[in-house]
């Protein structure tokens, strides 16, 4: 079920996303959570979600890993998905797990297995063992992916986390 919400009121979805550029400029993490906690606007979450792929740290990780589990919208799923894995964070794994196991839409079990191999913890190798047997084409080839990736960082690891193992300038 998609989101039938994409801007509620656009006068306030406008102030808000002015807002949301504020915010980012101070680095206010929990602002973008509760953003998460409590707009219903699909144009406002995404934004927010994606806004905490590179503000986020573990404050954000509870509040991404019910939106990857719960939200209403595949799209926020998915998104959530995508920034939990950017964030590198090995506390994202088990919602993460859980969405490629149980949800029913294949963008966001291909985000979540695709995320698993960004964070690169080998405790999902059995998650996506099972995600190649996926219905869906693009869920398997994330999962072997994945899988490759945690092959990789096995046996020539620069970094216990992803966060370590991320390119400095």
């Amino acid at each position: 079920m998609y989101t039938s919400i994409v801007v509620d009121d656009e006068k306030h979805c406008l102030e808000m996303m002015r807002r949301m550029e504020d915010e980012y400029e101070k680095k206010n993490e929990q602002f973008f959570v509760d953003v998460l906690r409590s707009e219903p606007s699909l144009v406002l979450r995404v934004h927010a979600v994606t806004i905490l792929a590179e503000l986020g740290g573990e404050l954000a990780v509870p509040t991404l890993s019910d939106v990857v589990l719960h939200d209403p919208d595949p799209l926020v799923r998915h998104e959530a998905g995508f920034t939990l894995g950017q964030m590198g964070l090995a506390s994202g794994v088990p919602a993460l797990e859980e969405a490629v196991r149980h949800d029913k839409e294949a963008i966001v079990r291909h985000e979540s297995a695709a995320a698993l191999g960004s964070i690169g913890n080998q405790s999902a190798r059995a998650t996506l063992e099972a995600a190649l047997k996926d219905e869906d084409e693009l869920v398997r080839n994330s999962a072997a992916t994945s899988l490759f990736n945690l092959k990789f960082l096995r046996t020539y690891s620069v970094g216990a986390t992803a966060k370590e193992r991320m390119p400095r300038p």
